[in-house]
């Protein structure tokens, strides 16, 4: 999914030459969008629709379906209304991946170490999506654990600088960092899993970066075991607590576990691993299967490109006004069009989110940006050509509540 095709533009629709307003489109209709919220004046508000989202398609009362640069619509005074253009984007998303480096990645030392099986295949995928050209708009950093020196491995401070910092992707800078940690024989890998020490320090990177680079932060979680050699404060129940925390503190957490090949006596080593992501809000872990590589290899693609749709933020900006004009919050439409139609479906607003597919203010009473309720948010999120057009009318269109 190409994060940056899809364009956010915003019509600014101001009075050429005299104010508006008086036009019957203002006071027309007005159906109930839910939860006390409404869509007024001419805008659409259950009608059915060719649309994805099964609601009216079309312009509003300031006569702009689209972008609206350069258009020009009418009030139902009869006076002019010139739209002016102004560009916004979907919130910045970061992503924080840690990477588990441990011998029981690849060092052969069992049956179910086999690097051929487990640490060449998930590379070979991870490569790949630092690098594809269908990560762009992404931010991302990458941490390896444990870290190489041992007497530090069980502390988090080891953890809050990462491998490679926040760098726009794609990015070759992961990849040769990759190369870099890989063991050149069966005896140089790394041991232990400080799992707690690695979310708690990565944590504490993101809380400091996004001080720096507001957006929306996540923490991606790869690794193919429990946390082992830190003793005392290293368990899953540590886990799932700092990750808990981080998810209350706007932080989601999302985790790929990399299972044990299925080979004679080899432990389960993956299960808990669902806690985790439980705790930090993105439902289940994606576990990955191995024993066959290319199979591993596309199954950990498969599930690194769902986090790359899931993590794409929902939420919008509201820009300042052009030439110094008032943003006035009522006077709102915003349409979808998805990549493979021309025709865009005006969004219902709904400060509630009780309707299907329905757009929100972050805070009606002052609000700062748009975002969209959870249908309408999946389904941006699968589009990876679908664009958002944010138009401002002349007259009140939707009925935000005090």
């Amino acid at each position: 999914m190409r994060l940056l095709t899809m364009t956010i533009a915003l019509s600014m629709v101001a009075l050429a030459g005299a104010a508006c307003g008086g036009g019957s489109n203002s006071s027309d209709g007005g159906g109930s969008s839910g939860g006390g919220s409404s869509q007024s004046g001419g805008s659409p508000t259950g009608s059915a629709s060719s649309g994805d989202f099964g609601v009216g398609a079309g312009a509003g009362p300031g006569g702009n379906a689209g972008s609206g640069s350069g258009a020009v619509g009418s009030t139902g005074a009869g006076q002019a209304c010139a739209a002016q253009s102004a560009q916004t984007g979907l919130q910045q998303v970061y992503l924080a991946f840690a990477f588990d480096v441990s011998g029981s990645m690849g060092a052969n030392n069992e049956e179910w170490h086999d690097k051929a099986l487990k640490w060449d295949p998930v590379v070979a995928a991870t490569k790949q999506f630092f690098s594809d050209p269908e990560s762009t708009g992404l931010m991302a950093s990458l941490t390896f654990f444990p870290g190489p020196d041992r007497r530090r491995m069980c502390r988090a401070g080891t953890y809050e600088n990462p491998d490679v910092p926040m760098t726009s992707l794609p990015s070759q800078a992961f990849g040769e960092a990759i190369d870099d940690v890989t063991p050149e024989s069966d005896d140089d890998w790394r041991m232990g899993t400080p799992t707690a020490f690695v979310v708690e320090g990565t944590v504490g990177f993101i809380e400091e970066e996004r001080q720096q680079s507001p957006g929306k932060y996540a923490l991606v979680l790869v690794t193919d075991g429990y946390p082992q050699l830190c003793e005392g404060s290293d368990s899953i129940e540590a886990v799932v607590r700092h990750v808990r925390a981080a998810r209350e503190n706007g932080i989601a957490t999302y985790v790929v576990g990399v299972a044990n090949p299925p080979v004679p006596d080899a432990p389960e080593n993956v299960d808990n691993l669902h806690d985790i992501a439980e705790a930090g809000g993105t439902g289940e872990a994606f576990i990955i299967d191995t024993g066959d590589p290319a199979q591993t290899t596309a199954t950990f693609k498969a599930a690194i490109d769902q986090i790359r749709g899931t993590a794409i933020s929902c939420t919008i900006a509201i820009p300042s006004a052009p030439d110094g004009r008032t943003f006035d919050k009522q006077k709102v439409n915003v349409t979808y069009t998805s990549g493979s139609g021309n025709t865009p479906t005006t969004l219902l607003y709904d400060q509630d989110c009780a309707a299907e597919s329905a757009w929100r203010y972050d805070d009606p009473a002052n609000p700062t940006s748009i975002e969209l309720c959870a249908t309408a948010c999946s389904t941006v999120q699968a589009d990876p050509a679908a664009s958002l057009s944010v138009e401002f009318t002349c007259e009140d269109v939707i009925e935000v509540p005090l």
